[in-house]
Order: C-alpha cells, then sequence, then structure tokens
C-alpha cells in the first residue's frame, strides 16, 4: 500500500513539475521606438509580455502553447517564432 502511494505521489509530482516547467520562446524586433505590453493567454492564464523599445530580443511567456498575444492586433504563438512589433501592432515574420 505504502509503495502504491509513493508512486502515485511520484507521478502527480512529474505531471505538475511537467506544467510548471512549460513555456513558449520567440524572438522579436520592436521597430518602435517606444516599449510596448501585450496581453498573453497561454493555457487559459493572462499574463502581461513586454517587449522593449528599439531592439531585437527574446521573450519568454511561462505557460503552455499555444498562447493568443494581443498588441494592436492578435496572433497566436507555439514556440520559436520571429515576430515583429512595428506601429503598435505584432506580426509574425
Amino acid at each position: 500500500m505504502k509503495r502504491m502511494s509513493a508512486a502515485a505521489f511520484g507521478l502527480a509530482t512529474l505531471m505538475l513539475a511537467g506544467q510548471a516547467m512549460a513555456y513558449v520562446t520567440v524572438r522579436y524586433y520592436n521597430k518602435d521606438s517606444k516599449a510596448h505590453v501585450a496581453e498573453a493567454v497561454c493555457s487559459g492564464s493572462k499574463k502581461e509580455v513586454k517587449f522593449g523599445s528599439s531592439r531585437t530580443a527574446s521573450v519568454t511567456i511561462q505557460g503552455s502553447g499555444p498562447c493568443t498575444v494581443t498588441l494592436g492586433n492578435t496572433v497566436e504563438l507555439k514556440g520559436g517564432e520571429n515576430i515583429e512589433i512595428k506601429d503598435g501592432k505584432i506580426t509574425i515574420k
């Protein structure tokens, strides 16, 4: 009985750890001279995503993909995409 409980606990721990480490990472180029904050929804949870001004960088959004990101328009991100921000709108390149 104890072995079964330990096995069930171990399985539950692995499942939770897998969810905690879920994320979507994208590379972005912000052509605008101002920083932007977008709303992302991943796994039903809302997050804020910050894109620095006039730069190329990567951003990681916690949660499993696909994620919808809204900044002037809405795009769906699965991870690994290159995105561009221009005139306050986000596009996948």
